[in-house]
C-alpha cells in the first residue's frame, strides 16, 4: 500500500492511497479542498476510485462536490462511491457507516475496518486499512481524533468519550501507522513537553521533527507504538503527566477521565 499527504489550506494533510505505488487507483480520505487532489491526479497519471470521510467539519469535505464534478466531467459513467459516518451529514456520501463497518474496495486487496470515535464531533469515525496476505503495517486515518503528539478539541463530544476513543485506537498494533489531518505536531511537542515533562521522548522527538519541518518535509505519519511514548493524552495516569497536572491545577485528577478534560483544557490555552 502506498500513501502521500497532500498540503492544504495552512496546515492540513488530504491523504491519497493507492494499493501499490504503481497502481493508479487512488482512495482520497477528507478533502476539504479539491484543487491540490485534482492536481496530483492529473499529475500522477491517478484514478479517483473512492473518497473516505471521516467527519462533516468543512475542511474535511469542503471539496467533495468539486472532486465528484471532475471525475464525473472525465468518466460520466464511473461514480465514485463516498464514505462516511452514518450519523453526520456528508455531502455525496453514498455509504453510511457506523462502527464495526468493514468493505473491500473493488478490485483492491487492501481491507478497510471502520472505528468509531466520538469526541471532536459525535459521529466521527476513523479507518484502519490493512493489506491482507501482505507484511505491510496497518494504516489509520483518523481524521482530528488523534494528532501526533495530541488530540483533537472537543467540539461536540466529552472527555469520557475522547478518552474512550484514544483508548480504542492506542489498542490498534504498535506497527499502525497514524495518518492524521493536521500538521499539529511541533505545537503538540512543546505542549508535551510541559505536560509530560520528565519524558526524554519527546525531547528526542521534537528534534527529529525540527529537522523534518525544516526541510519541509511532513512529521507524519506517526505510529500507535511512537504515540503512546509522547502523547500526554494516550498517558494520562502516567507519573510525569499526572504530576503535572497536579502543578498545573493544584491538585490530582481524580480519574484518566478528569486528566485528559485538564489536558485539553490546558492545551486550549497554550501559549508555548
Amino acid at each position: 500500500m502506498h500513501t502521500e499527504a497532500l498540503a492544504a489550506f495552512r496546515d492540513n494533510y488530504i491523504w491519497l492511497i493507492r494499493p501499490e505505488a504503481d497502481d493508479p487507483r487512488t482512495l482520497v480520505v477528507d478533502p476539504g479542498d479539491a484543487a491540490p487532489v485534482i492536481e496530483a491526479l492529473e499529475r500522477g497519471g491517478l484514478e479517483l476510485r473512492g473518497i473516505l470521510v471521516t467527519h462533516h467539519h468543512s475542511d474535511h469535505v469542503g471539496g467533495i462536490a468539486d472532486l465528484l464534478r471532475w471525475q464525473h466531467d472525465r468518466q460520466p459513467g464511473q461514480p465514485v462511491p463516498v464514505w462516511g459516518p452514518a450519523a453526520e451529514q456528508i455531502p455525496g456520501r453514498t455509504q453510511a457507516l457506523q462502527d464495526g463497518d468493514a468493505f473491500t474496495p473493488q478490485g483492491w486487496t487492501q481491507h478497510v475496518s471502520v472505528l468509531a470515535v466520538p469526541g471532536h464531533t459525535l459521529g466521527h469515525i476513523a479507518y484502519v486499512v490493512t493489506s491482507a496476505g501482505q507484511n505491510a503495517p496497518p494504516a489509520l486515518f483518523c481524521g482530528d481524533t488523534l494528532f501526533s503528539a495530541g488530540c483533537g478539541r472537543l467540539f461536540e463530544g466529552s472527555p469520557a468519550q475522547m478518552h474512550d476513543s484514544l483508548n480504542k485506537l492506542s489498542q490498534l498494533p504498535e506497527n499502525t501507522t497514524v495518518n492524521c489531518a493536521h500538521e499539529y505536531t511541533l505545537s503538540n511537542l512543546q505542549f508535551a513537553r510541559a505536560a509530560d515533562p520528565m519524558n526524554a521522548r519527546v525531547v528526542a522527538h521534537q528534534a527529529r521533527c525540527l529537522a523534518l519541518r525544516a526541510e519541509g518535509k511532513p512529521t507524519l505519519p506517526s505510529s500507535i507504538g511512537l504515540e503512546k511514548q509522547i502523547n500526554p493524552f494516550l498517558r494520562t495516569t502516567q507519573p510525569g503527566v499526572v504530576q503535572a497536572l497536579e502543578q498545573h491545577r493544584g491538585h490530582k485528577p481524580k480519574d484518566a477521565v478528569q486528566a485528559l478534560a485538564w489536558l485539553r483544557e490546558w492545551k486550549n490555552d497554550f501559549k508555548g
